[in-house]
């Protein structure tokens, strides 16, 4: 049987570029070579694309050729451009495994739909959605799910620094992991932490600190609705999660372990993954997302972020959390193959 023909989209521009590089290796670990002819498309800091012959550390260099994804429909795939000369190749469908802006936020998603390629994942609008934390609370809220309270800050616009009811974290309102959050313990420290998130997204949101465990859950999206993975809690011995910072995050986290499955009662478990197939749902999620929650000690679940192309690395919580549910990596990838492609035939 002939192999599909896959564009692994990875790199970016993004502050989040070194994951999705990992992400990549580790799906490139993972798969099929009997069912897939890969094709590594690989995004430099600065925004070159590079057909390249895999993910590895050298990717940019050794051989790698300029090539784009045409968002001309009759082309449906790749223009690879080498001494003035342009190759076409049709693809069947695309994986990104892209992190962060540009990435999950529905920039992509864009130009995927423009080329007509399936592709994995969230589309344009969800992806939009999950991106801004601000809209993502919004709408989960409207179905019922608790989050924290927040505060919108525009830019340039002014908080007053009294009203807060400290402790509060203060986030880029949109952009990806832990970059540019900072914990804030009193409004002296204010003024600082506005400023780190400023230079990730000039809206900022402002959040109160919910008490309790950090909890996360799988899901990969199915015909007869989303699967769950197995629900993991992070452990901290102190901070805040923050471990794509880190200088080497494959031998461990400085301050956070993971607990798979999480050592929490059954009737929590099950309330943690009913409402991250609601969440999901609301938020019109398709594909595979992580949807990140706070287990308080009362039992109540509030949410806290949703990540659309959440990490495939090997120490990413994602991956753990399917394996822990009997679903491995490669089948997970062969599960949003099926799922992306019976998409398309709708």
């Amino acid at each position: 049987m002939e192999r599909l023909k896959i564009g692994i989209v990875f790199g970016g521009s993004s502050e989040e570029h070194p994951v999705s590089v990992k992400s990549a290796q580790e799906v490139a670990k993972n798969l099929d070579a009997d069912a897939y002819e890969p094709y590594w498309i690989g995004i430099t800091r600065s925004g070159s694309w590079k057909l390249c012959a895999s993910p590895d550390a050298d990717w940019e260099n050794g051989g790698a050729r300029a090539a784009v994804l045409s968002p001309d429909r009759s082309v449906h795939g790749l223009l690879v451009l080498e001494q003035g000369r342009c190759e076409v190749i049709r693809l069947d469908l695309v994986l990104p495994v892209l992190h962060g802006t540009l990435g999950e936020d529905g920039a992509i998603q864009g130009l995927l739909e423009l080329s007509g390629i399936p592709y994995a994942g969230c589309d344009i609008q969800s992806s939009a959605l999950c991106m801004d934390k601000s809209l993502t609370y919004t709408i989960a809220r409207s179905a019922g799910i608790a989050t924290p309270d927040f505060w919108v800050v525009a830019a340039d616009e002014k908080v007053d620094a009294g009203r807060l009811p400290y402790p509060v974290f203060v986030k880029p309102a949109r952009s990806g992991s832990s970059f540019g959050v900072s914990k804030v313990a009193g409004e002296e420290d204010l003024p600082s932490a506005l400023e780190a998130a400023r230079r990730y997204d000039s809206k900022v949101l402002i959040e109160e600190a919910v008490a309790g465990s950090e909890i996360g859950c799988a899901l990969l999206g199915e015909p007869s609705g989303p699967i769950t993975g197995e629900v993991d809690r992070v452990a901290l011995s102190h901070g805040f999660f923050r471990i794509h910072q880190e200088d080497s995050p494959e031998t461990g986290s400085e301050n956070s372990t993971f607990i798979v499955p999480a050592d929490i009662s059954e009737e929590a478990r099950r309330l943690v993954q009913e409402s991250a197939r609601t969440v999901y749902r609301a938020l019109g999620c398709q594909g595979l997302a992580r949807v990140d929650m706070f287990l308080k000690d009362d039992g109540q679940v509030v949410l806290n972020e949703v990540n659309t192309l959440p990490g495939m690395t090997s120490y990413s919580r994602y991956p753990r959390m399917m394996a822990a549910a009997g679903l491995p990596l490669s089948e997970v990838i062969d599960r949003l193959v099926s799922l992306t492609l019976h998409r398309r035939m709708r």
